[in-house]
This record gives structure tokens, sequence and C-alpha cells, in this order.
């Protein structure tokens, strides 16, 4: 078995979001700096407090067979489609007992905030109007927070484990940094790891309005997410999925694969503070920071990028651009990419995690858009164009209600 201390790597990307419904596209969606977020047009919007959304670009039931895509909760189907792309762009084509892989040393790990609740609600509408005889046998499948996970490890055949972090908007990344314990301690050698969300609707939408959590620039859609900015006003909700695939890089390298980026740490902490808000101070945040660069073996002054939580919260983008100031230096490039592509809640960090890792192979930062009156506070590098610059070290940041708390370290491979 190889050595713990061995480097674990990025070799697959997949992903379906507001900017497009593969890698490639998200990816130049987020350094156009083009925003996902549009208006809710369905009759049922009409009388919502907030009318905005960033939906997935590419429908994934129009992506995956029609009759799978009937068993499936909308969230499940995303982790799918995502889970697809990142397994054969690692070079995987079929099962893992299919491409010379050991099942049994082989994982899943798909975090979800909410999973499938939009199945739940729909279900619960067919009992009320018809009868609980039309509710459908599928609809526990359905509903189940451990469904994208139990999806994408039966496509992959995973047979070492097959887990569900459930932790607000923390789930994405805190599956990451799962996997990357998984491989670690010697219990896989590939894991599949990822966040999916897909719950707009109105009652969660309804739900996270009463909270006075949301955005409510109903006819500014596009300027509506804006972290940084003092005429930020909450977060913009959006849905999709990312997934990334770890191993070794002895093990890849053996399959002559070019890794995307090293995953050298992970920090997950609790801030017990709150349900809902953030410690202020933002401790537990920079705990889970400190974890992720000193476990990484990398230095502070190494980290020149960070990929922010930044949700457009009044409170919470003050708190984490205070510390990372204080941790890294101002001149620390900060990008807010939910200022594009909405708050993907449990997918969050999952798909940040992807733009942290394109960040470091490309050496190229996306831009965070809406910034037009930055706050005070507020005193590291936010880039409002694309930037190129080299980017050996990244940090990228997630944290979640309930006081959860994820960093991710990404280096150049």
């Amino acid at each position: 078995m190889a050595s713990s201390s061995e480097d674990i790597v990025v070799t697959g990307l997949g992903a379906t979001t507001p900017l497009g419904g593969d890698v490639a596209t998200f990816w130049a969606g987020l350094l156009e700096g083009r925003s996902g977020v549009a208006p809710l047009t369905e009759e049922w919007a009409a009388g919502l407090k907030v009318r905005i959304a960033a939906r997935m670009t590419v429908d994934p039931g129009e992506v995956i067979p029609r009759v799978k895509a009937r068993r499936l909760d909308r969230a499940q189907q995303a982790a799918v489609v995502a889970a697809a792309e990142a397994w054969a762009d690692a070079g995987f084509e079929g099962r893992s007992d299919e491409v010379g892989l050991d099942p049994e040393r082989v994982a899943v790990v798909i975090g979800t905030g909410i999973g499938g609740v939009t199945s739940l609600i729909d279900q619960h509408d067919i009992m009320l109007d018809k009868g609980p005889g039309r509710v459908s046998p599928l609809l526990i499948p359905m509903d189940m927070p451990n469904g994208p996970a139990a999806h994408v490890g039966l496509a992959v055949g995973a047979r070492s484990g097959v887990f569900t972090p459930v932790s607000a908007c923390a789930s994405g990344a805190e599956a990451i940094a799962y996997g990357l314990d998984l491989i670690q301690v010697g219990r896989a050698d590939v894991v599949v790891v990822g966040g999916t969300e897909a719950c707009i609707h109105p009652l969660t939408i309804s739900g996270f309005a009463q909270m006075q959590a949301m955005s409510t620039r109903n006819d500014e859609p596009g300027r509506a997410s804006r972290p940084f900015d003092k005429g930020r006003d909450g977060f913009v909700l959006g849905e999709g999925a990312g997934v990334l695939v770890l191993e070794r890089r002895s093990d890849a390298e053996a399959r002559g694969r070019t890794p995307y980026a090293v995953l050298g740490g992970a920090g997950v902490t609790a801030d017990s503070y709150d349900i809902v808000l953030p410690d202020p101070d933002g401790n537990g945040q920079r705990r889970a920071a400190r974890l992720a660069v000193e476990r990484s073996g990398a230095s502070y002054t190494d980290v020149v990028h960070v990929n922010a939580h930044a949700t457009s919260t009044p409170a919470g983008d003050t708190a984490e651009a205070k510390w990372i100031a204080a941790m890294f230096g101002e001149q620390t490039v900060v990008t807010a990419t939910k200022s594009m592509t909405g708050h993907l809640l449990g997918a969050a960090g999952a798909i940040e995690a992807i733009a942290t890792i394109k960040s470091v192979q490309t050496d190229t930062i996306p831009p965070t858009i809406n910034l037009d009156d930055r706050d005070d506070e507020i005193t590291v590098d936010i880039p409002t164009q694309s930037r190129s610059m080299t980017v050996d070290t990244a940090l990228n940041d997630s944290f979640g209600f309930g006081g959860h708390n994820v960093s991710l370290l990404f280096r150049k491979a």
C-alpha cells in the first residue's frame, strides 16, 4: 500500500451549473464574468418575495435517458451527470471492475444540504390532491439525502463505501475533505467526491426569504448577487453539482494521467456559535483554514489566492474577508464566484473547488462581478476582471448553517 504521505491528486472533474452543463463551459462562464441568475417565470413565483434564481443551464433530465431520469430526483440527476463527466475525465470508461480497478477500493462521497426535497413536496401535494394511493413508490429513494451518492456509487461500482455529508452549505467541501481522509488512511484508492443540490421551489425560497437571507433585487437578476459590495442584501439560490475524482499520484502516473492539482490538505471545524449566524470574528473559519495549510505542509505565504465562501450576505462577507487579510495578508487575491453562480448550497463547495483547481492549473483567477462599491471594511485584493497570475497554492472556503466550516488547499501538481 502506498504511503499515507503521498500526494493525493485530482484526476477528474465534472460539473453541471448555472453557467454551463460541463466543466469547460462553467469555467469559461466564470472567466467571462457572466451571471447565471435569471427571473423565475413560473406562475408559482409571481407572489413570492424573491422571484430570481440561478438554474442549471442544461437540464440534467435531458442528458440522462428519460426512463432513468424519471426515477431520480433533480439533485440526483445533477450528481449523476457531473459524476459521469468526472469519471470519464479521469480516464475511466465503465464501472470500476471493468476498467481494472478493485471495486472494494473505490469509494464515493457526495454531499447535499437538503437532498430530494422537491420530490418530497411534489408527492405531498399529490397525496393531498389525489390520495395516498397515488404517491409514487419511488418517493423514498428520490427523497433520501444519500440518494445522489448511492446512484453515483451504482454507476461507478463503488464497494469501499458510499457516504453523504449533510452539513448545509459546507456539504460539498466536506465530502472532498472526507475523500482525502479515506485515501490517506488507506480505506480506498480512488474516491469520487463532490456535492449536489436542486431545491428551487416556492417553499424553500419562501423559507430563506422569511429569514431575510436572500436578495430581493428581482428587477436586476444579474446584479443581485454582489459579494463584498456595500449594496449586498443576501444570496441568490442556485442549483447544480460538482464532482472530482481523487487518487494517489503514483496510481495516476501508472495510468498515464496528468493531474489537475494536488489536494494538499483540508480543515474541518465547527463554530458552536449560532444555528444560522457565523461567528462574527470568524474564529471557526480561521481554524479551518489554518488546519488546511498546516496539514498540507505549506506556509501561509504560499497561499496567494482564496476562492471565498462569500455568499453576498452583509455579515458573512465581512467576517471572512477580515480573517483572510489577517492570516494571509491584504495582498491575497480573493474571488467570490457566487457573484456569478448564485449559492448552490450543498453543491457550492464542490463547484468552487473546481474553480479553485482550474485557477491553480491555468494561473487564472475569475472575477467577482457586481462589485460596484466595495465595503470599506474589506481590504483584500478582489479583481473585477479575470486576472492572470502565478497560482501555485490556493484555498477554497465553504461554510454552512449550523456553524460548519471547511477549507481545502490545492497546489500545483
